[in-house]
């Protein structure tokens, strides 16, 4: 069955928390990322208005990422955008590195065990550029460990592990995501 609606918006890999009431929830055994027959067999190509992500594509390589957003670019409208928050490689930080490491901090069964890459402002970028989006950077440290920050709306699609929403960065950033919108052109 095809969703036909005016204003389509998705959250990937949607977890427990419903951030986004109003949004689509959806995991991977639902839509995947990297499989085109599972976005066909739900959605017409340019009809999604927005999608959500939020620490996913670090569970990606690098080649899957562009791959997943070459996908996405697909079926986004024109002016849609994908609004992706993955682990800062530039926050210095030993304990918070420690955790989004690829592979992950220890067992098998934490969450970041399946971390395939740690992503930086630039990688990011470069792999939605190379899938032909335009990329606004809404949150980020950058190579000296600086944190930058641009005005962003949640009512475009909430990141809970932000500077904006996240409580435990409310005093001190603790658990920054780089945080971006990349725009299909």
């Amino acid at each position: 069955m095809i969703i036909n609606n005016d204003e389509i918006k998705i959250v990937i890999g949607a977890g427990q928390y419903n951030n986004n009431p109003g949004w689509i929830q959806t995991q991977e055994n639902e839509l995947n990322l990297l499989n085109e027959k599972s976005w066909k067999d739900k959605y017409k190509e340019n009809s999604i208005s927005a999608i959500l992500a939020e620490h996913v594509w670090e569970h990606l390589t690098y080649e899957e990422g562009v791959q997943a957003a070459k996908i996405c670019y697909k079926f986004l409208k024109p002016s849609g955008y994908i609004r992706c928050a993955v682990p800062d490689g530039y926050f210095r930080n030993e304990e918070y590195q420690i955790i989004v490491r690829v592979g992950g901090p220890g067992p098998k069964d934490h969450p970041a065990a399946s971390h395939k890459i740690v992503h930086n402002y630039k990688t990011l970028t470069e792999m939605f550029e190379e899938a032909g989006f335009e990329v606004k950077m809404l949150e980020y440290f950058d190579e000296a460990g600086d944190f930058h920050e641009n005005t962003w709306d949640g009512k475009e699609g909430v990141i809970f592990r932000s500077k904006k929403f996240d409580p435990r960065n409310q005093e001190e950033l603790l658990f920054p995501s780089i945080i971006i919108d990349a725009v299909k052109k």
